[in-house]
């Protein structure tokens, strides 16, 4: 039997999960056209390049023994989070077990959240702050402003124990209260993801890491946030009242570049309809599929990869 003949007899006669891996050895998504691989991977071919790079030596060690590679493991994930239909689609795509999938998931979220410390980051130098500042001004000469601040809560399956009912929010469905600092490039500069969705915006924020560094004084700018924050000196919040022409200007202004935070959760949420639909995992994966998924949000915007619109809107395959 010459060599050719030998492949097609193992690939006839090899087991269900055999002939999957050698036809997934020979399909490779990145031959797609660009089109179709940012309608199934909601990224372009150079953004998935890059996030594959920066997670391979992490994802390497699970790929021997004939495991999944690195490059199929994020592609999957990404389809994973991509879509409403979350893991069963990604395995018949790339066919795999919805057990596989899962553990694929979770690793590569892992793996991309241990990376947030350099892609989700407050500016630090005056040069930085002052830049931001800069451009949440353009928006409508709201000047000091560093940073938009809000809350949004992202849907988690029910949890079991004495704790359940607290991650219940006023809404009525299980979730975690996520809160965000942005910038006026929607980019996620801060992030936080521990707490229950009964917890209030405000209790999230007094107990916050960025609070603290804002008392230390470490930023000469201020936030941005709703009425549900405090005001303070580091704190913008809207006049509640207003009663004079000028009150009603500033609010006009703090609504629009405080809207800034919202429209950053909007992008977010359609790159990654997950966050729209609900986290299918454990409440420890759920945790790190949201930074991870932060720090994905951050680099599209590093390498200025927009949102295809209605492909996202209407959840295309």
């Amino acid at each position: 039997m010459n060599a050719i003949n030998a492949i097609v007899h193992l690939a006839n006669n090899a087991d269900p999960e055999r002939r999957r891996k050698l036809y997934r050895q020979r399909s490779n998504p990145f031959d797609l056209r660009d089109l179709n691989f940012k309608i199934k991977y909601r990224f372009n071919k150079d953004t998935v390049r890059t996030i594959i790079d920066l997670v391979e030596d992490d994802l390497v060690q699970s790929a021997r023994g004939g495991g999944t590679c690195p490059e199929l493991q994020v592609l999957v994930a990404i389809r994973c989070w991509g879509r409403r239909e979350v893991q069963d689609d990604a395995g018949d795509l790339h066919g795999l077990s919805q057990p596989t999938v899962s553990r694929i998931c979770a690793r590569v979220a892992h793996a991309i959240a241990n990376k947030a410390n350099s892609f989700i980051k407050m500016p630090i130098t005056i040069g930085e702050q002052e830049r931001i500042s800069a451009k949440f001004r353009a928006i409508k000469n709201f000047p000091g402003v560093i940073g938009a601040i809000d809350c949004t809560h992202i849907k988690i399956k029910k949890t079991g124990g004495d704790m359940a009912q607290y991650y219940i929010n006023r809404k009525g469905y299980y979730s975690l209260n996520v809160q965000v600092v942005c910038d006026a490039d929607l980019k996620i500069m801060d992030i936080v993801a521990r707490w229950r969705g009964s917890t209030h915006d405000s209790r999230i924020f007094m107990e916050s890491n960025i609070k603290q560094r804002f008392e230390d004084r470490q930023f000469r700018g201020r936030l941005i946030g709703d009425s549900g924050y405090p005001l303070l000196p580091y704190l913008f919040t809207p006049i509640l009242r207003p009663s004079r022409p000028e009150e009603e200007a500033y609010n006009n202004a703090h609504i629009s570049t405080r809207n800034t935070v919202e429209r950053c959760f909007g992008v977010w949420k359609q790159r990654f309809q997950c966050l729209l639909h609900g986290l299918p995992v454990s409440l420890q994966n759920g945790k790190a599929v949201i930074i991870a998924l932060a720090v994905l949000h951050n680099i599209a915007i590093d390498m200025n990869d927009t949102l295809l619109g209605k492909c996202y809107q209407f959840d295309c395959t």
